[in-house]
């Protein structure tokens, strides 16, 4: 499944610094704009995979209903 997010990258000195503006956390520098377009969708996935990993550990024993939602924005 596919979603689309908003990289902010910024030039600062030698090096580009971006973060993801919908996701507290998500951030990295690179040397070159590719190379911090490919950290910044890493870090983005390994923050996503951590933060359900964290909920499901601290939350194994409530009884829960999980549903997917979509939004249109």
């Amino acid at each position: 499944m596919k979603r689309k997010f908003t990289s902010v990258i910024e030039k600062q000195g030698k090096w580009y610094v971006g973060h993801i503006e919908e996701v507290p956390g998500v951030n990295t520098q690179g040397r070159t704009l590719k190379e911090v377009r490919e950290n910044l969708k890493e870090a983005l996935q390994l923050i996503i995979v951590a933060n359900r990993e964290l909920y499901q550990r601290s939350h194994a024993d409530v009884p829960a209903v999980r549903e997917s939602i979509e939004i249109n924005i």
